[in-house]
């Protein structure tokens, strides 16, 4: 038998029990052996549901007991998570998380750790959900030179675009109404500035280069912009607006960002909508592969979890080796990233300036827009675009151009 510890009983952690439970007869099947759930740590009570019976509030009750064979940490956040985990890995107790936060800021050092006690450290569900992205990256693509990674990272900011998209309504109403369903926090700031996908792009990368990248040095872009003109100008050009995870290898150096990105009809992830999450892997012998499909959600990332629990059960005495050093990664600077923008500024006949400023442009119209000008440049590094686009008045917007 194998005795796991849940680590909160939130969405996550109540997903994680219901599908041992629901599940329990495939989950074992594929284990070896009996999957049971020994303890659930919380500081809530929670009178009626059978989960009481194992309910406790002291971690050192799990971290002491013998029989613990693996720690399924889904507390979210980087402390008490952090310290909890490691403990557990110094404890010989191998550990599963959906936490993208403890990952990107110490997945490095915690697979070191579980290295040494050799044991096991897994988080698949730290990025998409349950879409499975960790294991091919470790195992699927290990022939391959991977030169690009570009994700839908995030379902809440997914669905506030393709909402925008569909309805023509304004960034404010849509969010409110993934609010009121559930899709989007009280407190969206981590989704819609970016930062939720900044981390999962920060772990994918640093799973590619093999070291650490910290995702404070990843240029970061929300959606609070976006405004349904711009969605009217894309639709012009049979393109959509997408918030974007990359990593792009140019030069033999990575270029991770997060930003929005027009993107056109022949690109993979145009159809990628809803709060789905789609992620794209460039590498130099497979070509190209797509990942997809629920990318958050209470039973899709809980199932991704417990695929990281068979596995741990499965080597419980035998490290899987996962390449990520301490080491930390130099990304490429922003500044010397090249891409394309769109552009809307006001309409002041200043054709001649735009012109002058950024030279031939392709100019797009949208039929429901009057009073602006809107464009496309050609490839620019960021750090020159910048200085430029400050020399044009009354600009409206910018979105980095995939066409």
């Amino acid at each position: 038998m194998a005795n796991i510890a849940v680590l909160g009983y939130g969405t996550v952690g109540s997903g994680v029990v219901e599908v041992i439970n629901t599940n329990h007869d495939i989950v074992n099947k594929k284990a070896g052996e009996d999957i049971q759930v020994k303890y659930v740590l919380d500081l809530r009570e929670f009178e009626g549901d059978p989960v009481q019976k194992i309910l406790v509030h002291d971690f050192d009750i799990i971290l002491q007991d013998p029989d613990v064979d693996v720690v399924v940490e889904v507390m979210g956040g980087v402390e008490p998570a952090y310290t909890f985990v490691k403990k557990s890995l110094q404890a010989g107790k191998s550990v599963c998380t959906s936490n993208k936060e403890l990952v990107a800021k110490h997945g490095a050092e915690l697979l070191a750790i579980a290295k040494e006690h050799n044991r096991n450290f897994l988080f698949e569900a730290s990025v998409g959900g349950g879409i499975p992205i960790i294991r091919p990256l470790n195992t699927s693509l290990t022939a391959d030179e991977i030169t690009e990674i570009t994700g839908i990272l995030n379902g809440t900011t997914n669905y506030i675009l393709t909402e925008m998209a569909e309805k023509g309504a304004a960034f404010e109403d849509v969010l409110k109404d993934a609010q009121d369903k559930g899709y989007a926090e009280r407190n969206p700031e981590a989704d819609v500035e970016g930062y939720d996908a900044c981390r999962k792009i920060a772990i994918l990368t640093s799973l590619v280069v093999g070291e650490q990248v910290d995702y404070e040095d990843i240029h970061t872009e929300g959606i609070t912009k976006i405004t349904e003109k711009d969605f009217q100008y894309a639709k012009a050009l049979g393109a959509s607006i997408k918030i974007f995870g990359t990593s792009k290898k140019i030069d033999g150096t990575f270029y991770p960002l997060v930003a929005p990105v027009m993107i056109g009809g022949n690109h993979p992830l145009f159809g990628v909508n809803g709060v789905f999450n789609g992620i794209f892997v460039h590498g130099n012998v497979l070509d190209d592969v797509m990942f997809y499909g629920r990318g958050a959600g209470k039973l899709p990332t809980a199932s991704a979890v417990v695929s990281d629990v068979v596995d741990a059960v499965k080597n419980k005495d035998s490290n899987i080796k996962t390449i990520w050093e301490q080491k930390k990664y130099t990304v490429g600077r922003f500044e010397e990233l090249p891409n394309r923008f769109f552009v809307r500024v006001k309409d002041n006949g200043n054709q001649d300036a735009i012109e002058k400023t950024f030279g031939e442009v392709r100019y797009v119209k949208a039929p429901e827009v009057q009073g602006e000008i809107a464009f496309i440049t050609d490839t620019i590094k960021e750090g020159e675009f910048a200085k430029r686009i400050a020399a044009l008045p009354d600009v409206y917007s910018v979105i980095r151009v995939d066409l």
